[in-house]
């Protein structure tokens, strides 16, 4: 059992959960973050940019090697920031992926309050910040400018960003074979258009 520094038990996050892509067999059960992961690996592999996947910070308490090196008792050190961060282009990125099942909008509550202090600072600094928020029911997968979702946020006014705002204020990203989400396309629209 994984553990937080106060003593109380991890528990996985409802909002990282698989999906199914229509249409293709192949695909079923991958999640966002894996075609993220992939897609990065992609751009990686064609120097385009690198962006990797930020490791959860744990402490490691009991290991049984009975039957080879297990761990059987641990706790996050600290809380994880986002799930991604890197450069393109001489710019720092950080990013957070997301998705719900909703079809009409994003809950906030998917969002723990550290995430949006931390892209607050990576703005603050002058770092590329924002979501990525898959709408698993729609197959749909859009990139939010992270200052969107922090005013929203921090507003208190709704609980929820609507499905219309995202997609009138974000960014859809194309499927595609390789890499399967195509975000850097989006990241180069919004951030480094001319």
């Amino acid at each position: 059992m994984i553990h937080y520094p106060d003593g109380t038990p991890y528990k996985e996050p409802k909002t990282k959960q698989t999906y199914t892509k229509k249409g293709t067999e192949a695909n079923r059960g991958m999640s966002l973050e894996d075609d993220i992961n992939k897609s990065n690996e992609y751009y990686r592999e064609n120097d385009i940019c690198l962006i990797t996947k930020r490791p959860t910070p744990i402490n490691v308490v009991k290991v049984d090697y009975s039957k080879g090196a297990r761990i059987t008792d641990a706790y996050f050190e600290k809380e994880s920031t986002t799930d991604y961060n890197g450069v393109y282009k001489g710019r720092y990125i950080d990013f957070e992926t997301k998705n719900t099942k909703s079809k009409t909008s994003f809950p906030f509550a998917n969002i723990p309050e550290h995430q949006i202090d931390h892209l607050t600072r990576v703005l603050r600094h002058g770092g590329i910040a924002f979501f990525i928020i898959e709408f698993q029911s729609l197959d749909e997968v859009y990139l939010i400018d992270a200052s969107l979702i922090i005013e929203r946020y921090n507003s208190r006014e709704r609980k929820s960003l609507s499905y219309q705002e995202i997609k009138e204020k974000g960014l859809i990203i194309e499927r595609s074979y390789n890499p399967p989400l195509k975000y850097i396309d989006a990241v180069n629209k919004l951030y480094f258009a001319e």
